[in-house]
């Protein structure tokens, strides 16, 4: 018997992982800071996919998070972000990288579920999905700019991809909120439900994928990716050189403060 994708994970503290009927459901497990991801989680999710990938168990992965909200993204305390906490911050954008890829390259549809707030990194997870489902209470936020950084996790291409180039510019340097109703009319989501029932259109949805033609799917899935993210692969190796400057900055140190402090960060573009 093939080993499944439960056999291989190891235990990551915030994420939870979950096989059945076929369906694996991946869900990101703090929803005391609305699912913000530490670089183990983000890990954990790339693995967990890699894992899907080969697993003959698994026909269709439900990505969601915990409580309230999908994923406010990685956490933005000073420390972290500067890699002073213990991590190199180089090292969070790689693995970022690593789950983005694994999610575009998995054969099996997976389906965001986007109950509320996606914003940063969680965008760019939602993004690459393939089906993203968001409740009527949901809304999407490219937050970087607020904090001295740019967008990653493929994001300047899954946006672009998504909703154009003007849109995504809107999105990227503004860092507005977009309520899950304009996410939809702009063509960032494939689908909004009002709240109440959502669980059950969600369920729909992913029976739905349940009874559908495998081999089929991965095949296009793979064809649609290639003719639309073309410059995926580009653009993470931009956004991690970008990223890498960014984060060193006296710009992300004073944005991370002023966030935590709730108050307008000071600029000097330095």
């Amino acid at each position: 018997m093939s080993e499944s994708v439960l056999d291989k994970r190891s235990s990551v503290e915030g994420l939870a992982v979950a096989l059945s009927d076929g369906v694996l459901s991946v869900t990101i497990d703090r929803p005391d800071s609305l699912n913000s991801l530490t670089t183990a989680v983000i890990s954990g999710l790339a693995d967990t996919m890699e894992h899907a990938a080969t697993d003959p168990q698994v026909k269709v992965v439900r990505l969601g998070g915990a409580g309230r909200g999908f994923c406010s993204g990685a956490g933005i305390s000073a420390d972290d972000m500067s890699g002073s906490g213990g991590v190199p911050p180089d090292e969070i954008i790689v693995e970022v990288n690593r789950l983005i890829r694994a999610i575009t390259a998995l054969p099996h549809p997976v389906v965001a579920v986007v109950q509320g707030p996606a914003a940063g990194v969680g965008v760019s997870i939602a993004l690459a999905c393939d089906i993203v489902l968001a409740s009527d209470k949901a809304f999407f936020m490219l937050a970087f700019t607020k904090i001295g950084l740019m967008p990653d996790g493929g994001a300047s291409a899954l946006v672009a991809a998504a909703i154009g180039r003007i849109r995504a510019m809107r999105m990227a340097l503004l860092a507005e909120r977009l309520p899950a109703t304009e996410a939809f009319a702009a063509g960032l989501v494939s689908a909004v439900y009002p709240a109440e029932d959502f669980d059950a259109e969600v369920d729909r949805v992913i029976a739905t994928l349940l009874g559908g033609p495998v081999v089929a799917y991965a095949k296009t899935k793979d064809s649609i990716n290639a003719a639309t993210l073309t410059e995926l692969d580009a653009a993470l190796e931009r956004e991690y050189r970008g990223q890498a400057i960014l984060l060193r900055s006296a710009d992300l140190r004073e944005g991370a403060t002023a966030f935590q402090e709730r108050r307008t960060p000071n600029f000097t573009d330095r």
